[in-house]
């Protein structure tokens, strides 16, 4: 038994640090380049799966990914739209053969 007003050892006190709070300015910011995005979605990914995210930083990491997945599958429709126009409408299948039969 716990001494009356004892909190329970199990739960832990997080305080916002740096990292988190420059997270959070840039998730008010959108990305620079598809690369940025990326980079930032990892980070994100190692924080959530790290498990010491607390639960508001965990919901807001998740909307931020979200933003972020969504701004890169735009920037890869956007140039799998150039590809098609530089190969006549006609996307071609990539061959990793070097010695091909051209």
């Amino acid at each position: 038994m716990r001494a009356a007003g004892q909190a329970p050892e199990s739960i832990k006190i997080i305080m916002p640090n740096k990292t988190n709070v420059e997270s959070a300015a840039a998730a008010a910011s959108p990305p620079a380049s598809f690369e940025q995005a990326m980079a930032e979605l990892a980070q994100l990914v190692t924080q959530m799966e790290g498990g010491q995210l607390p639960l508001d930083a965990s919901v807001a990491a998740y909307a931020r990914g979200s933003e972020l997945v969504r701004f890169c599958a735009a920037q890869l429709e956007k140039v799998e739209a150039q590809v098609k126009v530089l190969e006549g409408e006609m996307l071609k299948p990539f061959n990793t053969d070097d010695g091909g039969d051209q």
